[in-house]
């Protein structure tokens, strides 16, 4: 009677295992398969990137100077960032034609600090970094481009000319935090 007892007790521990291990399994198969989160009343939005550069207008007019060695010229415009985020934003030149693009040195400023300094063809996009300091929303930034015609340039390059446009690209800073721009 002994045995049977005792075999009755390990047959019911060993049901009780079962039937536990049976439950675990169909706990785990149903998170496995049926794996689902809800979160209500969540929101998503796209941030809008709007600059206005100098509102589309030229920096410089064409016919606006005759240039000759030694001579420098000052202009002044600006960049506004009309986005709903604050951006970095980088100025580069495009469409650049004339015999004087890798004559006249071209230096890009806020005033203060240098955002460019070099020649017309090196100002490309694939060359233009960056500004330092990110643009708030709203926020105008008074610029200066100033072109000078090296004196050592002499006559040589008589009768050339310049053309280019100017553009602006901007990146959200939020989650941006190496100022990577989509090229």
């Amino acid at each position: 009677m002994y045995n049977k007892k005792n075999n009755l007790n390990k047959m019911a521990t060993s049901l009780v295992f079962a039937m536990f291990l049976l439950i675990c399994l169909c706990v785990s198969s149903y998170a496995l398969f049926y794996d689902s989160v809800s979160v209500k009343e969540n929101i998503f939005q796209t941030g809008i990137i709007d600059i206005n550069l100098n509102d589309g207008k030229p920096v410089i007019e064409e016919d606006e100077f005759l240039f000759e060695p030694g001579m420098t010229v000052r202009k002044n415009f600006f960049i506004e960032n009309n986005s709903n985020w604050a951006v970095y934003y980088r100025l580069y030149l495009d469409d650049i034609d004339g015999g004087l693009s890798d004559v006249l040195e071209i230096t890009l400023s806020d005033g203060a600090k240098i955002l460019y300094q070099g020649t017309a063809s090196e100002l490309t996009k694939s060359n233009a970094g960056a500004a330092d300091d990110l643009l708030e929303i709203n926020e105008k930034r008074d610029l200066v481009m100033t072109i000078y015609f090296p004196k050592e340039a002499g006559n040589v390059v008589q009768d050339h000319s310049l053309y280019f446009n100017m553009y602006a690209d901007a990146v959200q800073t939020k989650n941006n935090p190496n100022k990577e721009f989509n090229d």
